[in-house]
């Protein structure tokens, strides 16, 4: 299987879980960029033509978005899931009188959903705190119905490129979180066997007053270094200021410039799902798919 993540760059679950969980409480206040993508990828349902009956949010963080799937297919059963017990619990919040919603504590890799359950998956800002995306488009591909529509937004490598540039020229420990390139990411939906996928890029720069009230807004909304091989040892003085006079190079116009590239994506779960067991082995599908080959004709 092709890995564009090494094993040594890959986000520790139990630290995405508790940078998320001390978020929380202070996310939404902070989150202006996933607040934005979220909205452009609601506005992408538009597009297509989908009436759910069971939608999920993976990566539903506090419920904002959630929220918004519930108040545009009203009819359906929509369902939050995040790592995070703190991020769900936000979510269930944000329930009306007569409207719950609804959000469970899960990995996005194996999800506690039975296989065709559900319509739509939608997914803001989430795949990248997965690592290598294989397993989450597995387990997306297993909970969708025949033709159901997985919509989701991640980060590619150019994010934070002038962080990691700035952090670079100090040492070479890894500060800045990996992210897959959107060409592997097209990969990984072919591997899952996801059908027409699309992929494009949107490009977004965020300004600063200094590098310090940057690294304090990713902190703040749980996107601070989450690799295995981060350095255990706290950052000391002297390597902080080299790193900030690497990353003044960048001021422009009085600001400090942060790029964000953000990858959108959208695929459908097969009109029949077709199982292979292993190389070679045997094809299953459903009987309902079968047609009847017509009567041969009379020989020539």
């Amino acid at each position: 299987m092709n890995d564009p993540l090494p094993p040594a760059t890959r986000p520790d679950a139990r630290l995405v879980r508790a940078a998320f969980d001390a978020a929380a409480a202070r996310y939404d206040d902070c989150a202006v960029l996933q607040r934005e993508v979220g909205t452009r990828l609601l506005e992408r349902l538009d597009l297509v033509k989908l009436v759910p009956a069971r939608v999920l949010d993976l990566g539903c963080g506090t419920g904002l978005h959630t929220r918004a799937l519930l108040d545009r297919y009203p009819q359906a059963l929509v369902c939050g899931a995040d790592l995070a017990p703190a991020m769900c619990a936000r979510t269930r919040a944000r329930s009306g009188w007569f409207r719950r919603l609804r959000a469970v504590c899960a990995d996005a890799a194996r999800l506690p959903f039975a296989d065709d359950s559900l319509d739509l998956v939608w997914s803001n800002f989430t795949l990248q705190w997965c690592g290598v995306p294989d397993a989450v488009f597995a387990e997306v591909r297993r909970v969708l119905r025949p033709g159901g529509l997985f919509l989701f937004t991640t980060l590619g490598p150019d994010t934070l490129r002038e962080l990691r540039a700035a952090w670079a020229a100090v040492d070479d420990r890894p500060h800045v979180n990996d992210f897959t390139d959107m060409h592997d990411v097209g990969d990984a939906l072919v591997r899952a066997r996801l059908a027409d996928p699309v992929l494009d890029v949107e490009r977004f720069t965020l300004t600063y007053p200094d590098v310090l009230a940057l690294m304090r807004e990713l902190k703040a909304i749980g996107a601070h270094n989450v690799l295995d091989t981060r350095a255990r040892s706290l950052t000391g003085r002297g390597r902080l200021a080299a790193m900030s006079a690497a990353y003044e190079r960048e001021r422009r116009d009085g600001v400090l410039p942060a790029s964000y590239e953000v990858v959108y994506g959208h695929a459908w779960a097969p009109a029949q799902k077709l199982s292979v067991d292993g190389p070679g082995g045997v094809a299953t599908f459903p009987l309902s798919g079968l047609r009847r080959r017509p009567p041969a004709g009379p020989a020539a």
